[in-house]
């Protein structure tokens, strides 16, 4: 990698949706990540700023409202303090923790769509869209329901039909209903503004392979972006018929707002004023933003990359004058007990709920640090939960530290004892306690936070054998002098420990500063942290356990807890069955060639989180059928099964894959499609009646 000449250091981590509660995904995807950078570059006494807010537009929160027969901003105002608070809980330390619902965000979006619409950047098309005679209002996809045209799924949205994968287009929709009223709406012509992304792709992708070269992206950040340059950059409406948002600041679009895609990434810059308002110079957000000497670190989840590696770049240099991320470490998704979260389903444990429970957050801080998505999806268990803390941070850390304070304060009056001759094995010990923090860092600096939190525990693991193979124990009987030189070297130890755990452990190391007697904490530099430091003769402070063990009959508990809650959100609900349709002759269904067929290969379709593309043997042939059925079940549990599919049905492409036939299921509870496959095995390609 190539070095970068860097003043500054600004620091984003995606801005939290405020339509619902963080949840432990959340805090492995950006947050956690973001702020043990953060730290990690305040100690090393770099000039950094940690910025991040809630996004409170879009439409899912319409509907929240509506549903709670309530306002937007009340759904808004009620999640920005709760997520606050739960951030605060978790010890996140934020510069300004701002919203997009504020006047000064409002006020950048403006400036910034008013900017392009200047140059002539923006595109106006005029196009058709669903609206609601009743409600008097053009209707946003998720305020359409349909049935799908590809699958004939009857509850499709108009932007994606959730049973089969597909994106659609609100016109696609068969018998297209307003999900407010339950009217059909009609259609009706717009006007609506386009930013032209394809204009940008010859430069997004140099900068992509710059920035990549001079500060290591991840290769799954690479290959996404890769993959968007491949298919080509399209044109994106930046406008959108909905009454919850930033207005359209032009006249002649009424009832208009912007995209929340386009105005909450710019929730950054509007977030950096209101900190530099705060500090009393308005005009000090422009230092990070405007000025090349800045390193701009975007930390976000997988599911956010082309926004902040394509998208926001994209603005920032339509906008001119403004630094581009230099990284965009994006994790993958952290699953809860080997499942996904999932509200619906009420599997997971929110943010707040788990600090209720277990209030230590550095345990929870570690948990999920030891275990992050940096490369792949992970998983956060609660047994493993309960390990990491009785058997890692109280065992190894907390007991040597523990051992070390206690020892001092029974033998020599809770003071530093004197620092005798050396030992070879004092010497050793302490140059890994020098090098110790460089290794660290360089893990940090690479966004590697797993390796560098190893790191930090084997520097425990050595202070124990260290406290183990010196026996203090003994040498005090035999060698006070060689006893006083040993916990000496031990309580630098500790020392070391309290600034290195720091940006894991925050709550932790300011125990270990209050141990042993010490002030500000954040005065300290990283790069010191293993110099001894401490002088004998001074005075400790009064004893702390770092860590309480967690029983098994806590973590059953809660179990049992959440289990019995996703089996409530899962219950069967009495709910009317979707009408009978029209009578046909029998001739008309004589018509469809129904057969049955053996899996021989499955697959997940590229880009898409809903489809599953089946190689199925007919007897005669084999054939490709894809099936909105991914969610359901895993392609490698699919292979040999019996399945029946429509096979005179005309070819579809779905995704870029064409379907010849469909695999017929049943739609259970939540529109959830249950494949019909026969237990008796038949000969592939039999008729069915």
């Amino acid at each position: 990698m190539e070095a970068q000449q860097t003043k500054r250091i600004l620091v984003t981590a995606a801005l939290p949706y405020a339509n619902g509660y963080l949840h432990l995904g959340h805090l492995a995807g950006a947050y956690l990540p973001a702020d043990v950078y953060v730290r990690y570059q305040r100690l090393k006494q770099r000039d950094v700023k940690f910025i991040c807010g809630s996004d409170e537009h879009g439409v899912p929160i319409t509907i929240t409202a509506e549903k709670e027969k309530t306002t937007p901003q009340a759904v808004v105002d009620y999640y920005h303090k709760a997520n606050k608070e739960a951030f605060d809980r978790f010890g996140m330390q934020f510069d300004n923790y701002s919203r997009t619902s504020l006047p000064l965000h409002h006020e950048t979006a403006k400036e910034f769509f008013l900017d392009f619409h200047k140059k002539g950047i923006l595109k106006e098309k005029a196009e058709k869209q669903l609206y609601c005679e009743k409600d008097t209002m053009f209707l946003a996809d998720r305020y359409v329901e349909g049935t799908c045209p590809n699958c004939k799924n009857p509850g499709a949205r108009g932007d994606q039909c959730e049973n089969c994968g597909n994106w659609l287009n609100q016109e696609d929709l068969i018998e297209p209903r307003c999900k407010v009223c339950g009217t059909t709406p009609v259609m009706r012509e717009t006007k609506h503004w386009y930013f032209p992304l394809g204009d940008y792709q010859k430069q997004l992708e140099k900068y992509v392979e710059e920035r990549n070269k001079r500060d290591g992206w991840k290769d799954n950040v690479l290959q996404y972006c890769r993959s968007w340059f491949k298919e080509g950059l399209q044109d994106r409406a930046v406008t959108r018929d909905l009454p919850w948002g930033v207005p359209v600041p032009i006249e002649g679009y009424p009832n208009k707002v912007l995209y929340v895609w386009f105005d909450a990434v710019l929730g950054y810059i509007s977030s950096t004023k209101e900190w530099a308002q705060q500090q009393g110079n308005p005009d000090d957000w422009k230092r990070y933003w405007q000025q090349d000497d800045t390193k701009y670190v975007a930390f976000i989840g997988k599911d956010n990359v082309v926004f902040h590696c394509i998208v926001f770049p994209a603005m920032l240099m339509a906008k001119g004058g403004y630094v581009l991320p230099e990284n965009v470490p994006a994790n993958e998704f952290l699953n809860f007990e080997g499942q996904k979260f999932s509200k619906s389903r009420g599997w997971g444990i929110d943010l707040k709920d788990f600090l209720d429970e277990f209030p230590n957050a550095d345990a929870l801080r570690y948990a999920i640090a030891v275990n992050l998505p940096e490369y792949h999806d992970s998983d956060f268990y609660l047994k493993d939960y309960q390990a990491r803390n009785n058997n890692e941070l109280a065992a190894i850390l907390g007991n040597f530290v523990n051992r070390t304070l206690t020892f001092v304060q029974k033998n020599f009056n809770n003071t530093v004892p004197q620092l005798h001759s050396l030992t070879d094995e004092d010497k050793r010990h302490l140059e890994y306690l020098k090098n110790v923090p460089q290794d660290i860092g360089e893990h940090y600096e690479r966004y590697r936070f797993r390796d560098g939190l190893l790191a930090v525990m084997n520097v425990a693991r050595a202070a124990n054998k260290y406290f183990n193979d010196t026996a203090p124990w003994k040498s005090i009987k035999n060698d006070p002098e060689r006893c006083q030189t040993t916990l000496h070297i031990c309580l630098q130890t500790v020392r070391t420990l309290g600034l290195l755990v720091e940006p894991v452990l925050p709550g932790t190391a300011q125990k270990i500063w209050r141990l042993l007697n010490l002030s500000s904490l954040h005065s300290q530099q990283w790069d010191t942290a293993g110099e001894p430091e401490l002088e004998a003769g001074h005075k400790l402070g009064e004893s702390e356990i770092l860590f309480s063990r967690i029983e098994d009959k806590d973590i059953d508990s809660l179990l049992e807890r959440l289990a019995a809650e996703s089996r409530k959100a899962e219950a069967p609900v009495k709910k009317d069955t979707a009408p009978i349709k029209p009578e046909i002759a029998i001739e008309d269904f004589m018509k469809v060639d129904l057969r049955t067929g053996k899996v021989t290969a499955c697959e997940k379709v590229k880009k898409s989180k809903k489809l599953l593309k089946l190689s199925v043997d007919l007897g005669s042939e084999q054939r490709t059928v894809v099936g909105g059925i991914a969610e359901q079940y895993k392609p490698e549990d699919l292979v040999g099964k019996n399945v029946i599919i429509v096979a005179n049905l005309k070819p579809a492409k779905l995704m870029g894959v064409e379907s010849k036939g469909m695999v017929l299921a049943a739609i259970g509870e939540k529109d959830n499609p249950v494949l019909l496959m026969p237990e008796e095995a038949m000969p592939p390609g039999s008729t069915v009646r």
